[in-house]
C-alpha cells in the first residue's frame, strides 16, 4: 500500500503572521509622530473633501488602494452556483445581518455603560459604543480568503459568501450603523455623512473594482489575473495599510497617551463578541450537516470584520482623533491573533464534520 503524503501545514506570509506586530509598530510610530509634530499632523487632519465632512483625504486615498484590489477579487457571476448549497450561506448571513450588529450593541452598551463605568466616562463610552458597532456591521471582505486557506475551505463558496455580504452591505450598512447609534448611545449619526462613506468606501470601490475585473479577465483571462496582476498590488495594499495605521495612530495620539488602560478594556467586548458569533455560526453548520469546507470559512466571516471600511467609517462620521476610531483600530489590533485562535479550533474539530462529497 502506498503511505499517504503528510498533510502540508498552511502558513501565512511574513506580514499576515505578524500583522499584530506590524500594527504595534505603526500604532508606536504614530503616537511619535503625533507628539513629536503636532503641526504636521493638524495640518493632514484638516486635509478633508469638504469642511466639515470629516472624510478625511489621505486616509480616504490610501483606503481606496487598500479596498480596490480586495474588491477586483470578488467574482459576483460565481454567486448562481449557491443555489445547490445554501444552507451555508443562509446562516453566514443570519449570524451577519441578524445577530453580529445587534450582539456587539448590546455588549458594547453592557461594558462601557456598566462593568468598566468606573474606568470610562458616559461620553466616551458613547463613542467607544459607536466604534463597536460600526465594526461589526462591516464584515470581513479580504482576509477572509486567508482564514479559509488555512482552515481548508472551499474557495468557491467562500467567495460567493464574500459577495453576496457585500452586496447585502450596500443595502444594510447604511440603516443598521445610523439605528443601533443613535440607539444605544446619546450620539446622533449624520446620516448624509455616512451616505457619503458607504457611496465612497464601498459603491466607488465596488464599481471600479467590479469594472476593472471585467476588463482584465475579457483582456488577459482570469487566471492571469488572479495568479500574476493582484499578487503585485500586494506590496501596494501593504504599504497602504501600514501608513494608514500611521496616520489613524498619529490622529490618535494624545487618546492613546492618556487612555492606554481603555485600548485593553476596548478589547475586551470585541473578544467576547468575535467567539461569541464564530462558535454560534460554528454550531448551527454543524447542527444543519452543512461540510466542514463550508461550516469553518462561515464561522470565520460571522467572526471577523472589514476594518478598512470600519476604520474610514468611524473617521467620516466622528473624526479621526475620536473615541469611535480608537475603537476600529482597537479592532485591527485584536483581529489576526483571534482569528488564527478561531483557525486553529476548527482545524482540531473538523472530524465533528462530514467531508464534502462524503456519505
Amino acid at each position: 500500500m502506498e503511505a499517504t503524503p503528510p498533510a502540508v501545514e498552511k502558513q501565512l506570509n511574513p506580514f499576515e503572521r505578524y500583522l499584530t506586530l506590524w500594527v504595534s509598530l505603526c500604532m508606536v510610530v504614530g503616537v511619535l509622530l503625533g507628539q513629536a509634530a503636532p503641526g504636521l499632523v493638524q495640518t493632514l487632519r484638516t486635509m478633508e473633501f469638504g469642511q466639515g465632512s470629516h472624510i478625511n483625504l489621505p486616509i480616504s486615498l490610501l483606503i481606496w488602494l487598500m479596498i480596490v484590489p480586495m474588491m477586483m477579487k470578488v467574482d459576483f457571476a460565481s454567486i448562481r452556483h449557491v443555489v445547490t448549497r445554501p444552507t451555508g450561506l443562509f446562516i453566514t448571513l443570519f449570524v451577519n445581518w441578524v445577530v453580529k450588529p445587534f450582539s456587539m450593541a448590546f455588549f458594547a452598551w453592557l461594558f462601557f455603560r456598566i462593568v468598566f463605568a468606573a474606568w470610562i466616562t458616559p461620553a466616551e463610552a458613547d463613542q467607544y459604543i459607536a466604534g463597536a458597532i460600526i465594526l461589526a456591521a462591516a464584515p470581513c471582505t479580504a482576509m477572509v480568503f486567508v482564514w479559509s486557506y488555512l482552515t481548508d475551505g472551499d474557495p468557491a463558496y467562500t467567495l460567493v459568501q464574500v459577495s453576496v455580504n457585500d452586496l447585502i452591505m450596500l443595502v444594510l450598512f447604511v440603516p443598521i450603523v445610523g439605528l443601533l447609534v443613535s440607539g444605544a448611545s446619546s450620539l446622533s449619526v449624520p446620516y448624509d455623512v455616512l451616505f457619503y462613506s458607504v457611496l465612497a468606501f464601498i459603491v466607488i470601490p465596488l464599481a471600479i473594482g467590479w469594472g476593472l475585473r471585467a476588463w482584465l479577465v475579457r483582456q488577459q483571462g482570469q487566471l492571469w489575473l488572479e495568479e500574476v496582476l493582484l499578487p503585485r498590488f500586494a506590496p501596494v495594499t501593504i504599504s497602504a495599510l501600514l501608513l494608514t495605521l500611521v496616520f489613524i495612530f498619529a490622529f490618535q495620539a494624545q487618546n492613546i497617551m492618556g487612555k492606554t488602560v481603555h485600548v485593553a478594556l476596548i478589547a475586551v467586548p470585541i473578544l467576547f463578541q468575535v467567539y461569541m458569533n464564530s462558535s454560534l455560526a460554528y454550531g448551527l453548520m454543524y447542527r444543519f450537516h452543512v461540510p466542514y469546507e463550508i461550516a469553518a470559512p462561515g464561522a470565520l466571516i460571522g467572526a471577523s470584520n472589514f476594518f478598512e471600511l470600519a476604520v474610514a467609517t468611524a473617521i467620516a462620521l466622528f473624526g479621526p482623533e475620536s473615541g469611535a476610531a480608537l475603537v476600529t483600530v482597537v479592532g485591527v489590533l485584536v483581529e489576526v491573533p483571534v482569528m488564527l485562535s478561531v483557525c486553529g479550533i476548527c482545524n482540531r474539530t473538523k472530524h465533528w464534520f462530514r467531508r464534502e462529497g462524503v456519505v
